[in-house]
């Protein structure tokens, strides 16, 4: 309250007694009149208590204004030596950032006497607090370390003007200072700290290949290759105090506190390498998978909900192909190793399984709609065509998602057009929207990316989604699903969807046309069955063949046409070798041609891996819609798809790809080079 303020009203209640002996007066005068002895003797006294007010008010208003002056400045004394004295370190600025003033406790925060005057910026003392934080700072808030010490530093901006504009003052406008308080939060942030560290992530550990491998092993050698990988992961866990437990011959279970979270991250899970070179005789290395789950936030921290992230983790690193770490907070997927492209799976029990779960599906359902991805390919449309066929074998009413038929699909496609059997099979996402009702299911074929499917929104539209692919598993994918069968091991989604035929009880026969598409998916996916081949690819292709598949009808679908040639010719002579190891090249569209050049672009990555020495090629085109395609081929030793995901792309181990709207290939081969460096330098290829 200011001093004027606080005369005027002690003014105000000493000038009442006087307005009181008039008014009394006046009643008095009523009451008994003037010539009365009471009305007399009434005036007289009102009278001389009247003039003793006026008296006092007179003689003792100066004193008050003395008074309260002398307050004044001695509660400013006070408030400044309490100020100096507090022991909360404070201090003022200018607006250049300069200290103006500060208390006994900023001094020796900063470690210079108390008597000494601060001529320096706070810059000086705390490089962190810079003109830019304080620039309009009203009430910012930073942290800060200085010595051994954390403040949380609060500053808050005073208008002078405003603060002395009842004193009579001049201050001209917009005259500012910055109040500054440290509040030390040393302890705070420790034992916050420790309350983190101490949060449990759950984690599981699953062997790949542990049947193929102990199949391959002599059987006196299990005992001694068992007991060596126990002792390998036991090992490894114990350095970061972890929990242990051996559930199953090829699972295990394991605890262990956040605080070790960073000890695992830098030595980016060695133990997926010490467990793959053990060697007791057995012809296939033995490789781990690792899921770990957690949540980020202290107040909903539930280990029930962490466990549930590992286990979500660990499907994320199988589906991907397994021998790699995954580690799921909240919704956030991070991935280490994955360099391996994994071992076949020569059991078919898991095919069986998903035919026969298939099977069931179909029969509870009326309508089918099968979507492949945008853009197809031939794996894409074969696949497709072959799950067309399943279902209308069952009887089911069935439909094909088909938004754009592209060079890569349409020699296959024209076969299919241009007969009578497939009128109405093939529809827009508009048309196959309209076909939906309560008995309708989705299967998706070739791919696990909403985003990418031809229609999106079927896929929330229906109840039952049925997934078959071959590509590893990304963060992003198709949530709720039926059935899935995502097997990254298989060379294309036509091989799996052969293999199923297999069995399936109502014994479904192909069409000439449909096993040819299916034949031209394995064939384009392994080109010419060199890359990602096993057994189980050469039986599907030989089933294919027994229903029809011709080899040279095939061929000749898919033979370049000379503008292609010359496309082809063009990435090979635009090839720069990098690192020694890959080769890097693009292909130029032709503002002629209505589609960019991807299937030259997927042919100049193949070519480019019969170069000496190169393990991996990135091949791409500036498409005319704005979109950067990128193909990415290995020959095994390098996973290109762990590389396309920094993309967004997918793909497997040794074929991937990804799409970049608004990219400029200058712009990514400069940061692919960059990621390869990084990547080849952390040990991640």
């Amino acid at each position: 309250m200011k001093n004027n303020d606080v005369k005027k009203r002690i003014q105000l209640i000493m000038f009442l007694p006087i307005v009181m002996a008039l008014v009394l007066m006046g009643v008095s005068v009523y009451l008994f009149g003037t010539e009365s002895p009471e009305g007399i003797a009434t005036l007289i006294i009102l009278g001389v208590y009247m003039l003793i007010a006026v008296i006092t008010f007179f003689r003792i208003s100066p004193e008050i204004s003395r008074t309260l002056m002398d307050y004044s400045m001695e509660h400013g004394k006070v408030q400044k030596e309490l100020l100096r004295e507090l022991d909360v370190p404070y201090a003022i600025l200018d607006q250049d950032a300069q200290i103006l003033w500060a208390n006994d406790m900023f001094h020796d925060v900063i470690e210079v006497h108390r008597s000494k005057r601060l001529r320096k910026s706070i810059e000086y003392y705390f490089p962190e607090i810079t003109n830019d934080v304080l620039q309009n700072a009203f009430e910012n808030i930073v942290e800060v370390e200085h010595g051994d010490k954390v403040y949380r530093i609060e500053t808050k901006d005073i208008d002078l003007g405003s603060v002395f504009e009842d004193d009579g003052i001049d201050h001209s406008e917009g005259d500012v200072v910055i109040a500054m308080y440290l509040f030390d939060v040393t302890d705070l942030r420790k034992y916050e700290k420790y309350a983190i560290d101490q949060k449990l992530y759950a984690g599981l550990v699953y062997i790949d290949n542990y049947d193929e491998v102990m199949d391959s092993l002599e059987d006196v050698k299990h005992s001694i290759l068992t007991a060596l990988v126990d002792r390998k992961i036991n090992m490894y866990l114990n350095n970061i105090d972890a929990i242990v437990k051996h559930i199953e011959n090829d699972k295990y279970f394991f605890v262990f506190r956040q605080k070790y979270m960073d000890t695992l991250k830098k030595d980016r899970f060695s133990l997926l390498e010490e467990v793959k070179n053990i060697n007791v005789g057995n012809d296939i290395n033995m490789t781990l998978s690792i899921g770990i789950g957690s949540e980020s936030s202290m107040d909903t921290n539930s280990f029930t909900n962490s466990y549930e992230n590992a286990r979500t983790a660990i499907g994320l690193a199988l589906g991907r192909g397994g021998d790699q770490v995954a580690i799921k907070i909240d919704d956030k997927v991070t991935y280490f190793g994955g360099k391996s492209a994994g071992t076949e799976k020569t059991t078919r029990v898991k095919a069986r399984v998903k035919a026969q779960a298939f099977e069931e599906l179909l029969q509870s359902k009326d309508n089918v709609i099968i979507m492949a991805h945008k853009r197809p390919d031939a794996d894409a449309f074969g696949s497709a065509m072959g799950i067309y066929r399943l279902a209308t074998t069952l009887g089911k009413k069935s439909y094909v998602v088909l938004n754009e038929v592209t060079d890569a699909i349409r020699p296959l496609y024209n076969t299919f057009a241009n007969g009578i059997n497939y009128e109405g099979v093939f529809l827009k996402s508009s048309e196959a929207i309209a076909q939906v009702n309560n008995d309708t299911m989705v299967v998706v074929c070739d791919v696990n990316k909403p985003s990418m499917t031809e229609c999106e929104e079927l896929l929330s539209m229906v109840s039952t989604v049925v997934i078959f692919d071959h590509h590893r598993q990304t963060s992003e994918s198709i949530s709720e699903t039926t059935l899935s069968y995502i097997e990254p091991f298989a060379s294309s989604a036509c091989e799996m969807i052969a293999e199923m035929y297999q069995y399936v009880s109502r014994n479904p026969k192909l069409r000439t046309q449909e096993a040819d598409a299916m034949y031209a998916g394995i064939l384009i996916d392994t080109d010419n069955f060199l890359n990602k081949t096993g057994v189980r690819t050469f039986e599907a292709a030989s089933y294919l063949r027994k229903n029809g598949a011709d080899v040279t009808r095939v061929r000749k679908m898919f033979r370049s046409s000379i503008d292609v040639m010359k496309e082809q010719a063009q990435g090979i002579a635009n090839a720069e070798v990098f690192m020694d190891v890959f080769a890097l090249s693009y292909v130029e569209s032709d503002e002629k041609m209505k589609e960019a050049p991807t299937i030259a672009v997927a042919k100049v990555a193949n070519e480019l891996l019969n170069v000496v020495d190169i393990k991996a090629s990135f091949v791409v085109t500036e498409g005319l819609d704005g979109i950067l395609y990128v193909s990415g081929r290995s020959t095994g030793e390098i996973n290109v798809q762990v590389i396309l995901e920094k993309w967004g792309g997918g793909g497997h181990a040794t074929v991937a790809g990804a799409q970049l709207e608004g990219r400029k290939k200058d712009d990514f081969f400069r940061e692919l080079k960059g990621s390869l460096r990084q990547m080849y330098s952390e040990g991640d290829l």
